[in-house]
């Protein structure tokens, strides 16, 4: 089976799977969503979630944010671990929206990525989930999975993102990266995966012959 017919598999079975997909992480506006991506790096979605709900209550715009300051933010995100880099993180891109954007997330890569503490994929999901820009961020559970259905070479999440947009129209991007991270939590998970009782893998008749490897931790933000 060649690598473009497992891709249209997979995504045809994701949708009879998950026909719709909420945004993971809890948010208000595209600021809101920007600080929680910010947030999720190397910690759950989940846990992001149960931290917003007071960060976004004291601190629902750049400004105040700011007013809040490095160390008072720093307590409000402990949970979600990293939290030097995360609270100056939050407390630098908030000042620089109100420099430099009149207060507002701009809606670009480029100016995104110019934020602290916001690499490709974190302007890519605020592109695309607070946008609706065309983007195909990738986590460690697309990563994983793109490998596993031999559709990338695993080797890095700059060329399993180059393969995904290769495989798959734009049109499905928005969408397909949100149905891969669902399936990916309920039927293929990084320990105990068992691929004889995964759907997709079954039907794509793969099995990958390297493992991946996962847990590496990022060396740059995400």
């Amino acid at each position: 089976m060649t690598r473009k017919k497992r891709a249209e598999i997979a995504a045809r079975m994701l949708e009879e799977f998950y026909p719709e997909v909420p945004i993971p992480l809890d948010h208000r506006d595209p600021y809101t969503l920007l600080c929680a991506v910010v947030l999720s790096a190397q910690c759950t979605d989940a846990r992001v979630n149960t931290v917003t709900p007071e960060l976004f209550r004291l601190a629902p715009d750049p400004a105040s944010m700011v007013a809040l300051g490095v160390e008072r933010i720093a307590d409000l995100v402990r949970p979600c671990g990293l939290t030097p880099m995360k609270s100056k993180g939050l407390f630098g891109l908030s000042q620089i929206l109100i420099e430099q954007h009149q207060g507002q997330v701009p809606e670009s890569f480029e100016a995104l990525e110019a934020l602290p503490s916001v690499g490709h994929k974190t302007a890519s999901v605020v592109m695309s989930q607070a946008f609706g820009h065309p983007a195909f961020p990738v986590d460690t559970h697309i990563h994983r999975l793109m490998h596993r259905w031999g559709l990338s070479s695993g080797k890095s999440v700059e060329q399993t993102e180059r393969d995904a947009k290769t495989l798959w129209p734009e049109s499905l991007w928005n969408k397909l990266h949100l149905q891969i991270i669902f399936y990916g939590r309920q039927y293929s998970p990084a320990r105990g995966w068992n691929p004889d009782e995964d759907p997709i893998q079954i039907a794509l008749e793969y099995r990958p012959t390297v493992p991946q490897k996962t847990g590496a931790k990022p060396k740059k933000p995400a």
